[in-house]
């Protein structure tokens, strides 16, 4: 069905800005660029998934669910949304996330638990593995739970980025502006799939850049593989008649560093330059990474001034504050 139809739950502030980025744009004498700010989407303190959840609550209310679960790392933004979207429309949560517990919650996890979610610790697994036994455990204690997948990445959760299409090309045009590249992070892939169908659908032309942030996100198939097959899914569900090739995506994987959640020194710098220029802060592990990818396009030529570039700010603020001495000793040690 259209995706206007798929039941929706209110949660975040629509729209959310999109700013010049007047100061750094000069610094990098590069192209113009702009920001979407979906730090700015409100819901416990903002961020992307908002709009995945909105699609994804409003199914599982639809189907008479009680508790929603998911999974993530220790200080998943998607986990820390999920509690605060089942919070703001009276559900359970349980989130399943990788490591051990602390002595003392920050971050994310410390809103995880103001936001009254239950959370099952699972080792080294951080993608959600023990899922399905838990939620066996929950209906056999007789709950309805509704599993969020990981990240929010599903033809559902897709659909929330199909609307934010929608939502910057009627910005755009209001201010009498175009784009020719959006890039962004790219994880669990809903993100991606969601723009690529919006793009065909509300016919936005510019490229579409995610930046990998997770090497072997999407399990053993290749990540651009994965988000290929769910942009098409997604595609077929809404009835867009359009389906997608390889061309249609551009996914930047050499930026991966050391790995997901490990701050370097790509991502040290973007977050002091951003924070420094514009007085925006950055995310340590999916915008600070993306903006890095995106700075170092820019120093070695592959925009020109003639370009117009879009990053989308896809949130994860409450990150920082656990990495604050990854980020202020690297940051010294460098200078």
């Amino acid at each position: 069905m259209p995706y206007e139809s798929l039941p929706r739950y209110s949660l975040g502030f629509f729209p959310t800005p999109l700013v010049k980025l007047t100061r750094l744009t000069e610094r990098l004498s590069g192209p113009r660029i702009f920001m979407k700010r979906d730090d700015q989407t409100g819901l416990a303190l903002g961020g992307n998934k908002v709009r995945k959840l909105e699609f994804l609550v409003g199914e599982a209310l639809a189907n008479g669910c009680d508790t929603l679960i998911t999974g993530g790392a220790a200080q998943s933004n998607h986990c820390r949304q999920t509690a605060a979207a089942a919070a703001a429309c009276g559900l359970s949560c349980h989130l399943v996330l990788g490591g051990q517990a602390p002595s003392i919650p920050e971050g994310n996890l410390l809103l995880d638990q103001l936001f009254g979610a239950v959370i099952h610790w699972t080792g080294e697994l951080r993608k959600g593995e023990r899922i399905p036994e838990i939620a066996e455990s929950l209906r056999s204690a007789g709950r309805k739970p509704y599993v969020v997948p990981y990240g929010g990445s599903n033809t559902t959760g897709a659909a929330g980025f199909v609307e934010a299409v929608r939502e910057l090309t009627h910005q755009l045009s209001r201010l009498g502006e175009s784009v020719t590249h959006i890039v962004f992070a790219s994880s669990s892939g809903g993100t991606q799939a969601g723009l690529t169908v919006g793009r065909s659908l509300f016919g936005l032309n510019c490229q579409l850049i995610g930046i990998g942030i997770d090497k072997g996100a999407s399990g053993d198939v290749p990540f651009a593989e994965h988000v290929l097959r769910l942009a098409n899914a997604t595609a077929e569900r809404l009835r867009v008649s359009d389906r997608f090739s390889a061309s249609d995506l551009a996914v930047r994987e050499e930026y991966l560093g050391d790995g997901y959640g490990k701050v370097g020194d790509l991502e040290r710098h973007a977050i002091h330059l951003v924070a420094q220029t514009e007085g925006i802060l950055l995310d340590p592990v999916y915008t600070g990474r993306a903006m890095g990818g995106l700075i170092d396009m820019i120093e070695h030529g592959e925009f020109s001034r003639e370009h117009s570039v879009l990053f989308w700010h896809t949130g994860g603020t409450p990150a920082l504050f656990p990495y604050a001495r990854d980020l202020i000793e690297g940051e010294s040690a460098r200078r």
